[in-house]
């Protein structure tokens, strides 16, 4: 059995659950989620929290158990707190702004690009900061790998688009330029 499986996930007083046959719903103040759950995976409702139980032994029923640990814990605190993820612009000219639910980015290409942002996540953009947040974890970090993704930072200068606590290792550059 997974540790992280057979925790229980405490529900706060303020957090509604709705266990549907496989539909798992979770609404609190800053929203509703909901979540297909497995069928090797039986979701129960205690007092103030939420129980899982693996079918069986399987290593199928074993890593599934843990996953729907983290997604339901994930679901519960998402509807409560919300997630963030903070990604830097380094880069001479680089830039980003808002334009209604779309960020336009200047990358150093020939071109803006305009990145809609998917219906759920919100964003704030602070000089060289932008800053994503929502209550769906797993959005969240999807939006801002692909907001990464549209110029990842290069290892020679480390200009590009990166994760707020990611950390570059720079290269040396060519050995013939220190002459």
């Amino acid at each position: 059995m997974s540790r992280i499986g057979k925790r229980p996930i405490p529900v706060p007083d303020n957090v509604e659950v709705k266990i549907e046959g496989d539909l798992l719903s979770v609404k609190g103040p800053k929203g509703e989620l909901k979540r297909r759950i497995h069928p090797k995976i039986s979701v129960s409702r205690e007092e103030n929290s939420i129980l899982l139980h693996a079918a069986d032994e399987s290593r199928d029923a074993r890593s599934l158990h843990g996953l729907f640990g983290a997604l339901v814990y994930n679901m519960v605190t998402g509807v409560t707190r919300g997630f963030e993820k903070a990604l830097e612009i380094v880069g001479v000219g680089y830039r980003a702004e808002l334009k209604g639910r779309t960020a336009v980015f200047n990358l150093g290409y020939s071109h803006p690009i305009d990145f809609q942002l998917p219906d759920g996540i919100d964003a704030r953009i602070e000089k060289s900061k932008v800053v994503l947040s929502g209550i769906d974890k797993e959005l969240v970090g999807l939006t801002a790998a692909r907001i990464r993704g549209l110029r990842p930072p290069e290892p020679y200068k480390g200009k590009g688009i990166k994760y707020s606590d990611e950390t570059i290792r720079k290269k040396a550059g060519k050995a013939g330029a220190a002459k």
